[in-house]
């Protein structure tokens, strides 16, 4: 069903939109901070997500308008100006200036609303699929020929570039080429991707928010990446290597000794064997071992918190919980970290009783709610309306 009606734009602009455009957050199964170390990564798209309705305006201007944020009112920026303001607006703005630089320039302004259902701060993607969106809709309305990868590069060079995100590939990648029922097993170092399905008559995909938001371009992201650069860098200094995600672990317990600082060492340690883990789940989970995936999955959350510390309290008392509960395969942080969601594989029948139990508990502990989504799986970016 969708979260924008055709009364909307008209009421912000004045006019009809022309298109109308989807696209997903993700959520991570399995392989975090790996997508920038030439890892491999195995998101999904979810069903919720970002929605825009848009058409052309020939003053060379681009008008913004958030649904979600209806206090800002509409952000006017010409094609030329800066991208950086400091609001939500960047991001399309972004995008629109990185389609220009490799020769996709829009041929007029535009207006654009958006609105969307995924939480704020969760860590579920909101600000790649703003991107991706973005860029969905600039080639329906100018008819461009991009194809969904290229828009999903086109996205994660705008975030690196203007917004000051040192992300990889996968959040954009997840939202732009995500297939319904099904996770991606991507190389972040080709580009080469196969799709896994997920057998929803045996296990449900449930994400737990703890409420606690993060902000990566504030947040210890970008300092984690340069880590992972000085690692390799050391690493390179006695073998060249072209990515800590190329090691496996019996080449990197060789070779670690050249890294000279424990910390950086643990990142590099995380990167290579959360590669491996990404590896080995995407196996069993061809197999159907949904045991040996969820087990995976517990140890990424141990890596993630140990290694790469990127967890908080809230994520790991989620994670803790629902290992010691029935019906629960497996349960890890998912995203960025410093906050956000937990994901968790949950046996189809026990979804109720898990969301009883764990909402209760973080209530118990931490005196406040955290919010539980039953998701689907969903398709990538897409034109809901012309």
């Amino acid at each position: 069903m969708s979260i924008l009606s055709d009364g909307n734009f008209l009421a912000v602009f004045g006019r009809r939109h022309t298109v109308h455009g989807f696209a997903p957050g993700r959520v991570n199964l399995i392989g975090d901070h790996t997508d920038y170390n030439g890892g491999r990564v195995f998101p999904c798209a979810i069903d919720l997500g970002i929605e825009c309705m848009a058409a052309p305006r020939y003053d060379g201007r681009f008008g913004f308008y958030s649904a979600n944020f209806p206090q800002a009112g509409v952000s006017e920026r010409p094609v030329d100006g800066p991208v950086t303001s400091g609001t939500w607006s960047d991001y399309p703005m972004a995008v629109i200036r990185t389609f220009s630089r490799f020769g996709y320039a829009p041929r007029s302004g535009a207006d654009f609303l958006f609105k969307g259902n995924l939480p704020d701060g969760a860590g579920l993607s909101s600000s790649a699929a703003l991107e991706v969106l973005t860029g969905r809709m600039l080639c329906e309305l100018w008819q461009l020929p991009v194809t969904p990868q290229q828009n999903a590069v086109f996205g994660q060079f705008a975030e690196n570039r203007f917004i000051g995100v040192s992300c990889g590939i996968m959040d954009q990648y997840a939202s732009a080429m995500g297939k319904r029922g099904h996770a991606i097993l991507l190389d972040t170092h080709t580009l080469e991707a196969a799709y896994a399905p997920i057998d929803r008559s045996r296990v449900s995909v449930v994400i737990v928010n703890t409420g606690v938001k993060h902000s990566l371009a504030a947040s210890a992201y970008n300092t984690r990446r340069r880590e992972c650069e000085t690692a390799l860098a050391q690493i390179c200094e006695v073998r060249k290597v072209p990515s800590l995600c190329s090691l496996d672990e019996d080449s990197f317990r060789e070779l670690e000794s050249a890294i000279g600082d424990e910390t950086v060492r643990r990142r590099a340690r995380h990167a290579v064997s959360e590669n491996r883990r990404t590896v080995a789940a995407a196996e069993a989970l061809q197999k159907g071992n949904i045991e040996t995936f969820g087990r995976l999955m517990n140890e990424s959350h141990v890596s993630l918190r140990d290694d790469y510390e990127v967890s908080c309290p809230e994520l790991d008392f989620l994670a803790f919980c629902a290992w010691e509960m029935p019906g629960v395969f497996g349960a890890r942080m998912t995203g960025g970290g410093f906050g956000g969601c937990t994901v968790n594989l949950v046996k189809v029948g026990s979804e109720g009783e898990f969301t009883a139990r764990i909402t209760e508990a973080y209530r118990q502990t931490f005196g406040r709610n955290c919010e539980v989504y039953h998701i689907q799986l969903g398709d990538g970016a897409k034109i809901l309306k012309r």
